[in-house]
């Protein structure tokens, strides 16, 4: 947090009241003193509007007046008026330049007010006017590590870690800071420090992030085990829950999300981290169910679809609720390929030969429409190939499949029904060669699976960075 410690605060107004005293005794009588330290003592005890009115008062006598300016911008900044705050900071800043809590000020107040540039300028400043003091090291290299200049921000911080070992924030901003540059060790030694001075969650939860970038999954589970344990926030449970899940130890992946999930029953992340769990563990039906609640959770959503698909494939029993559930996504997002593929393959898969009600032309518009609106979509291009395949289109079933190869040249599938189309129209040496990739794809057997991974994997980081089913 930007501007440092309490104790640092209450000497900076310490030394407003002592330079006012100073400047305001030559000119002004008693009155205008008693008055600032009335302010002062006012804006300490949390009464913001007293202290506002006496210092509005205190400036039509003394304009000029430096500790005016700032106390009454900190008095607007406590009322988050930013924009009257920036007027008096400003103006504290220009009559006094060399003033590094000031500029300081300045800075915290020019973040919340979106000016990030200029906040920038006056941090880097206070640290020059000022560069052996703890609180202008640590703001710049915290102000660095919001803008996400971690390189930049590393020197300020460690130059403040000299200074003050004790301060456990900004070991942990040191801590962050190490981990997203890449220095790994330097984090994990910085964090056990830091544990030693203050066992908590956040941390072990850091580390954890730390081991698993260093390759390191068991430790990682350890270290998120214990913040979960520690603090079983939602994020800390998913954390847990994910780690056990992107490695595969499956059985207490799907305990942790499932407790997870009883404690948290609003988040959609955990929702959708327990229908993978229990998918990768051939737990269909139960998939399903965790899957279409979450879709339920948040309908606009698109991260659940991809894994309610995937297991729909491998359990079709609940197709009326599946199907329902794609249409309503289908609807809420019309301009969305991927929406209208999947409200195709539901209700294909739901509806298949057998079924009387099975509309084929609808689903062949819901699959042109998905490739209209996003040509790129290999499964949308192999889907019409079969759909024409089934049908004994194999002349306009050849470009289908074509198409989604050029798109996703690992796609098993499409290699086998090419070869099949191929062999139907009579070209026999295309129709073995793509029946050839097929069975070197199979024997391989790793795409599938791969593929499986990095998409759980683009879940879970995408889930972190944008936790929005946090409680």
């Amino acid at each position: 947090m930007f501007i440092g410690s309490r104790s640092a605060r209450a000497i900076f107004l310490l030394i407003l009241m002592c330079a006012f005293v100073v400047t305001a005794r030559p000119s002004q009588d008693q009155h205008l003193d008693q008055e600032f330290q009335a302010a002062v003592a006012q804006y300490d005890s949390g009464h913001y509007a007293e202290a506002a009115a006496k210092l509005e008062a205190l400036l039509q006598q003394v304009p000029e007046s430096f500790e005016v300016h700032e106390l009454l911008g900190l008095v607007y900044s406590a009322e988050s008026q930013d924009a009257n705050a920036n007027t008096h900071l400003e103006k504290a800043v220009r009559l006094n330049p060399r003033s590094a809590p000031a500029r300081t000020n300045l800075a915290a107040n020019l973040v919340r007010l979106g000016k990030i540039d200029r906040a920038g300028e006056q941090f880097k400043k206070a640290a020059e006017l000022e560069p052996q003091n703890f609180d202008t090291n640590h703001n710049l290299g915290e102000f660095y590590v919001q803008s996400k200049k971690i390189a930049d921000a590393v020197p300020f911080l460690e130059r403040a870690e000299r200074i003050d070992p004790s301060s456990y924030d900004n070991g942990y901003d040191l801590s962050l800071a190490y981990l997203v540059s890449g220095r790994l060790a330097d984090a994990r030694r910085q964090i056990q420090d830091l544990l030693k001075q203050k066992n908590t969650a956040e941390l072990h939860n850091l580390l954890g992030e730390v081991e698993e970038k260093d390759g390191k999954f068991v430790e990682a589970a350890n270290e998120y085990e214990l913040a979960a344990h520690a603090d079983p926030s939602e994020s800390n449970l998913f954390d847990w829950g994910s780690e056990l899940l992107l490695h595969r130890t499956l059985g207490p992946a799907i305990e942790v999300f499932q407790g997870a999930a009883q404690r948290y029953p609003a988040s959609q992340r955990l929702a959708i981290g327990l229908g993978m769990a229990l998918y990768a563990h051939g737990n269909y039906d139960d998939a399903v169910k965790s899957l279409l609640r979450a879709a339920d959770l948040n309908p606009s959503d698109p991260s659940c679809y991809l894994f309610l698909s995937r297991a729909y494939d491998s359990s079709p029993s609940q197709a009326d609720d599946v199907i329902q559930r794609f249409r309503r996504f289908a609807e809420l997002q019309p301009r969305n390929g991927q929406a209208l593929y999947y409200y195709a393959m539901s209700l294909w898969k739901g509806k298949r030969a057998q079924d009387p009600t099975l509309d084929l032309q609808q689903i062949e518009t819901l699959l042109k429409n998905s490739i209209e609106l996003d040509p790129k979509l290999a499964e949308s291009h192999l889907q019409l190939g079969n759909l024409y395949s089934d049908q004994s289109k194999y002349t306009e079933a050849v470009p289908e499949y074509v198409r989604a190869l050029e798109l996703d040249p690992d796609l098993g599938d499409a290699h086998y029904r090419l070869g099949q189309a191929y062999v139907r129209t009579g070209q026999k040496g295309p129709a073995q060669e793509q029946l050839g990739i097929y069975q070197k794809l199979r024997e391989q057997h790793l795409a599938d699976i791969e593929k499986q991974r990095a998409e759980i994997r683009q879940f879970v980081y995408a889930a972190k960075d944008n936790p929005s089913g946090k409680q």
